[in-house]
């Protein structure tokens, strides 16, 4: 095995409820994560109540039968020296606990009570709903993160997918109690679930502990979401004026959803570009051009569809010359096989920080935990690598081709200039 320092042994359990449990064994860690993911999120919801994944994400905490107060289970989990906390993206939500590999059975059981048991206390639901909105203003404060909403929305309209994770103000003021419990009902159910534990903690002992805590709740009936349409024929720009110092753009493409096979393909362009301070794009926008700090490319895949991007913060007066920049790096690859020196070095990069990324047991229930919850097989770390380390130059070549073309062509900014005609011209691949 590639790691010395964690031997990893993964194995999968379906409860008769459905539920799904995954544990990986890793005999040399000193801690242990738990977490449960359910398939919900954004893309679940409707117009009238997105944004109630997330704020329920945020009411689990505040309170069940057996913790009733947001207190006790904050006081609870931080006595066990653990850290804690829950997500809520467009396919699914989370909530992890992580401490010493002592403390398993511990934060098992608070996971287990507020995912399963939450009380949903109406003085805190209308409290909460300031926090909520705060948390909106905060991002829309935030250009580099507005500007994913931005291309989102570009991409995908008025859709579940197009929609932001948070919601929009007027409906987290709008929300009451019932529709929380109505909407957990419909997606918090077990065979919708999936439960995680990595750490030093035998199989045995993790999974009768998860059915102590998951295995009798009923099978329920599960909400699905509306498939996404992912088509375009023309190319697109959405740009929306703020009175910035700096214009973040984001540049990209349709491309593949999360159970194709070219998915390393992408990967590796991702690394291409922005893989480090030697990639292409940090050297050219960053080393010669000196027109931003930040520079990121990346293939973001879900059930069904996907989009490959690149994304910087810019020289408001320069972003027309830097987006073309963009655009013939892209046009680069269609037309030039990546060098074998080149190839080697990216793939070193992706492999070697993905290595360091899994030295924690929070980060391996993550790796397999997305895995389950988007229906993926119980890929290993090290199969991953073998993947990765299998593209050539051809294949990438073959997928800038492919997707890599004017008709799905995408630019979205935020920015002090909002004139779209400039940018038209250019994004011709």
């Amino acid at each position: 095995m590639w790691y010395d320092v964690f031997i990893m042994t993964a194995t999968e359990t379906i409860l008769d409820n459905g539920l799904k449990c995954i544990h990986i064994d890793m005999p040399q860690a000193l801690t242990a994560t738990v977490l449960v993911l359910v398939a919900t999120g954004s893309e679940y919801e409707t117009k009238e109540n997105n944004g109630i994944s997330h704020f329920l994400e945020h009411m689990c905490f505040k309170g069940t039968e057996k913790r009733p107060t947001v207190q006790i289970i904050s006081h609870e989990l931080d006595a066990m020296g653990s850290l804690s906390n829950a997500f809520t993206g467009q396919e699914y939500t989370g909530y992890y606990a992580k401490a010493d590999s002592a403390r398993f059975a511990g934060i098992l059981d608070v996971i287990a009570d507020i995912y399963q048991h939450a009380t949903l206390p109406d003085v805190e639901l209308q409290k909460e709903k300031g926090v909520i909105i705060e948390e909106i203003n905060m991002y829309e404060d935030m250009p580099k993160h507005l500007v994913q909403e931005v291309f989102t929305a570009l991409l995908y309209g008025d859709t579940p997918a197009g929609r932001r994770v948070l919601g929009p103000k007027e409906n987290i003021m709008r929300f009451t109690r019932e529709d929380f419990i109505t909407y957990r009902k419909a997606h918090y159910v077990p065979n919708a679930t999936t439960v995680i534990v990595a750490g030093n903690i035998s199989q045995a002992i993790s999974l009768d502990a998860i059915k102590n805590t998951f295995g009798t709740n009923p099978k329920g009936e599960k909400s699905i979401k509306v498939p996404v349409l992912d088509t375009q024929t023309t190319p697109a720009i959405l740009l929306q004026e703020k009175a910035t110092d700096q214009a973040h753009f984001v540049l990209g493409v349709r491309t593949i959803n999360a159970h194709d096979a070219r998915n390393s393909v992408a990967n590796i362009i991702g690394g291409i570009l922005s893989g480090g301070m030697s990639s292409r794009l940090f050297q050219k926008l960053r080393e010669e051009m000196g027109v931003c700090y930040y520079v990121q490319a990346y293939n973001d895949t879900y059930t069904d569809h996907g989009f490959f991007e690149v994304a910087a913060g810019v020289d408001t007066k320069r972003m027309l010359e830097v987006v073309e920049v963009v655009r013939d790096e892209l046009v680069r690859l269609k037309h030039e096989l990546v060098g074998d020196e080149e190839l080697a070095k990216v793939k070193a990069y992706i492999t070697g920080n993905f290595k360091m990324h899994l030295e924690s047991t929070d980060a391996v229930a993550e790796f397999y935990g997305n895995r389950a919850v988007l229906g993926k097989p119980l890929e290993s770390p090290e199969q991953a690598v073998v993947k990765i380390n299998a593209v050539t130059a051809e294949e990438i070549q073959a997928f800038a081709k492919t997707f890599f073309v004017t008709e799905t062509m995408n630019l979205a900014a935020i920015s002090r200039h909002t004139d779209p005609a400039p940018f038209a011209k250019i994004l011709s691949m």
